[in-house]
């Protein structure tokens, strides 16, 4: 039996808590789906089914905020959420460590901070929702960088490479979760026979 979210509360959540949530939710999905990395894989976590309910949202997002608060030694100026997926995880974290959100979206294919501001030097920490191949955090730390900023670690609710993506940057992860992912060309013959679906939001 999972615990209750006071229980949870009382102690570091894992792995186990944090896909409890995702369950609770409905949001651990079995079929064909075309990651945001272009893999394919069995399982989709639809973290938007998460991220509807405030109440689950603030219990990842508290935790995950003492994570990095753990983790990361000195201040943190602002909690930087790539568009689209980012957004909720990051503000919600942000609340939780005291500091400014921002974001960074997509202007012709690239990340741009297009409604803010930094200063250089500025020691930013990213949040994702879920993390595969770890691209758009290494794209929006190329963004950073390119500011003059500090990305001084990176984090996520779920990490689905179960610790083996590489982002640049200390990856500080609430839940390690790896499920199978392929290549296109390289689909399992039962995996092959579903027709594919897109939920993610990498062309947003």
């Amino acid at each position: 039996m999972a615990d209750t979210p006071d229980l949870i509360e009382d102690r570091r959540m894992n792995t186990d808590d944090v896909l409890g949530v995702f369950r609770d939710a409905g949001a651990v999905l079995e079929g064909h789906f075309i990651l945001t990395s272009g893999l394919r894989s069995p399982i989709f976590l639809q973290k938007a089914r998460v991220f509807m309910h405030a109440d689950k949202t603030e219990l990842l997002c508290k935790a995950l905020a003492e994570k990095i608060r753990a983790a990361v030694p000195g201040p943190i100026d602002y909690v930087v959420g790539p568009a689209v997926g980012g957004l909720i995880p990051a503000y919600e974290t942000s609340r939780h460590l005291g500091v400014p959100a921002i974001w960074v979206e997509r202007e012709g294919g690239e990340f741009r901070l297009r409604r803010f501001e930094i200063a250089k030097g500025s020691r930013l920490v990213i949040v994702e929702d879920i993390v595969t191949t770890g691209l758009s955090i290494r794209e929006t730390i190329d963004c950073l960088r390119q500011l003059g900023a500090e990305v001084v670690a990176a984090a996520c609710i779920i990490d689905r490479s179960a610790g083996k993506t590489d982002v640049g940057v200390p990856l500080i992860a609430l839940a390690e979760y790896e499920v199978p992912a392929y290549s296109p060309d390289n689909l399992p013959p039962e995996l092959a026979a579903i027709p594919a679906v897109k939920p993610g939001s990498r062309n947003i």
